[in-house]
């Protein structure tokens, strides 16, 4: 069965650009295009696809609002949403991760980076583009959430330290199972394992939790 894709961007001309590149990739499929943020929630929650790909600015609901509504930590079953943007602004980027994004995009990245971010969020892993993901993580990590962040009541292991850093850094699980020389039903253990321990929904989540608690140097 192909990835079935939603498409939202106010611009006609930008989802069709988007559309003939991910309708040109095999195995994946855009389902319907939405050209507002409140029409894009909507044709998401009654089509189920399997990533939505959002746009940031877009009026009545912009692709973070969508995104919160779809994705955030309310939503009983999150949906795998994407978000793509021409503005390299860490705020957005930020704003987007906390809304429940499992990537971010400029829309420059071109189709191959476009489609790995799609075929990521659908596996349930996260790609966020390279110029943004250590930048972004690392200076709001300074910040940090509203609150604090819990520790685990069970310690993570040594190996659970070991993945804990290759997600913060953008690893996927292949990349991880190479780099670790584990295999990749052990990695997918193992991160099951750190997003129970450290009470978070995926691994984005898993990625701030780290920069946040300092796990990664800076």
């Amino acid at each position: 069965m192909p990835i079935r894709v939603i498409v939202a961007d106010d611009q006609e001309i930008a989802r069709t650009g988007l559309r003939m590149i991910l309708d040109a990739q095999p195995g994946i499929e855009v389902v319907a295009e939405a050209g507002d943020g409140l029409r894009a929630v909507e044709l998401a929650r009654r089509l189920r696809p399997d990533v939505c790909l959002f746009d940031i600015r877009m009026p009545h609901c912009d692709g973070i609002e969508a995104t919160a509504r779809l994705a955030g930590p309310e939503v009983a079953d999150p949906m795998a949403v994407v978000v793509i943007t021409t503005f390299d602004l860490d705020e957005y980027v930020y704003s987007a991760l906390r809304a429940g994004a499992r990537g971010f995009l400029l829309k420059d990245a071109g189709p191959d980076l476009l489609s790995q971010a799609v075929r990521a969020a659908a596996n349930g892993d996260a790609l966020i583009a390279p110029s943004v993901t250590a930048r972004l993580l690392a200076t709001f990590a300074g910040t940090g959430p509203a609150a604090p962040r819990v520790q685990p009541i069970e310690p993570l292991t040594e190996r659970e330290e070991e993945i804990l850093l290759t997600v913060a850094r953008g690893r996927t699980n292949n990349e991880i199972a190479d780099e670790l020389y584990i295999s990749l039903s052990t990695v997918k253990s193992h991160v099951a394992s750190l997003m129970t321990k450290l009470g978070v929904r995926n691994r984005v989540e898993i990625a701030m939790w780290a920069y946040e608690t300092k796990r990664v140097p800076r």
